[in-house]
């Protein structure tokens, strides 16, 4: 039977930071217009963490099931080692999208009900990633989706439900932040990039190759930066997430470097790193403006 540590460490938190920022981002904006919602933005975080750690179990779950588990390095797998039951596993799954639902339920409610169809999608989406019968995650799709969800729509969404509108700085600053959600999942698949091909998981990672790979994570760092920048446009202050280029450094390193297995493990918590001080940086100088 897992412990509660070992349910925590299955859950991924070093993927969090794809969840934290959009939503911060999205409130920095709101705030920058003088209309933030404080209740609303700690609702959209609320949906962004549940959905998170509801499709890390679904992917330990569905990854487990079907072997692509079996060897592979990095956090804690709760089916694959066999320390939860799959159901369990299926379970706390789903329990993080109805914590997400409900959370978004009372955001359609309190602002419009075409959020009920984009709250539908990001379930599904999340669930058939590594889920179904024919996951899109198996075919390299995975960093399309991890852009729209956690990057546009988190972005995009929590600007909606408290400003009432989206203005168009919102669409420019939801790249950069897809961008760096995009080089988590990327980094992540390039450590598992010879256990996935020989369990016939093609991700984009194994899709490109490994110096393929390795050149992705890097495009994404310097767009992510280089697109920030013209957030400038709505705010000066955006300027100041050139302050997190020097935690870009380490994880640049490790992939250019071609390091593999445990040093890539470090590789995602530095990212996840950078994407928090990137994301905090931007979230001030949107808020600034």
């Amino acid at each position: 039977m897992a412990t509660l540590t070992q349910w925590g460490a299955g859950a991924r938190p070093r993927t969090l930071p794809n969840s934290i920022v959009p939503v911060a981002v999205g409130t920095g904006l709101a705030a920058g217009a003088g209309a933030a919602v404080w209740w609303k933005a700690l609702l959209a975080m609320v949906v962004a963490l549940a959905l998170q750690v509801g499709v890390n179990y679904a992917n330990d779950y569905s990854d487990g099931i079907r072997g692509t588990d079996e060897e592979r390095v990095g956090p804690t797998r709760l089916t694959a080692t066999r320390l939860a039951p799959p159901r369990h596993v299926f379970a706390a799954a789903w329990g993080g999208f109805a914590v997400a639902a409900v959370a978004g339920l009372v955001l359609v409610a309190t602002s419009s009900w075409w959020l009920l169809l984009v709250g539908v999608a990001a379930i599904v989406a999340a669930w058939f990633y590594t889920g179904g019968s024919r996951p899109y995650g198996y075919r390299g799709l995975g960093e399309l989706s991890v852009f729209a969800f956690f990057g546009v729509v988190a972005v995009v969404g929590t600007v909606f439900v408290q400003v009432g509108s989206v203005p168009w700085h919102a669409w420019v600053a939801s790249v950069p932040v897809g961008l760096l959600s995009c080089s988590v999942l990327v980094v992540n698949n390039l450590r598992d990039i010879h256990t996935d091909a020989a369990a016939g998981k093609l991700t984009l990672a194994v899709r490109l190759g490994e110096t393929g790979a390795r050149r992705l994570y890097v495009g994404c760092l310097v767009a992510a930066f280089a697109l920030a920048a013209t957030a400038a446009v709505a705010s000066p202050w955006a300027l100041v997430v050139v302050l997190a280029a020097p935690l870009a450094v380490r994880p640049v390193r490790r992939v250019v470097g071609r390091q593999a297995g445990h040093d890539l493990v470090l590789a995602l918590g530095e990212t996840g790193k950078l994407q928090l001080g990137f994301g905090a940086l931007l979230t001030v100088g949107l808020a600034l403006g």
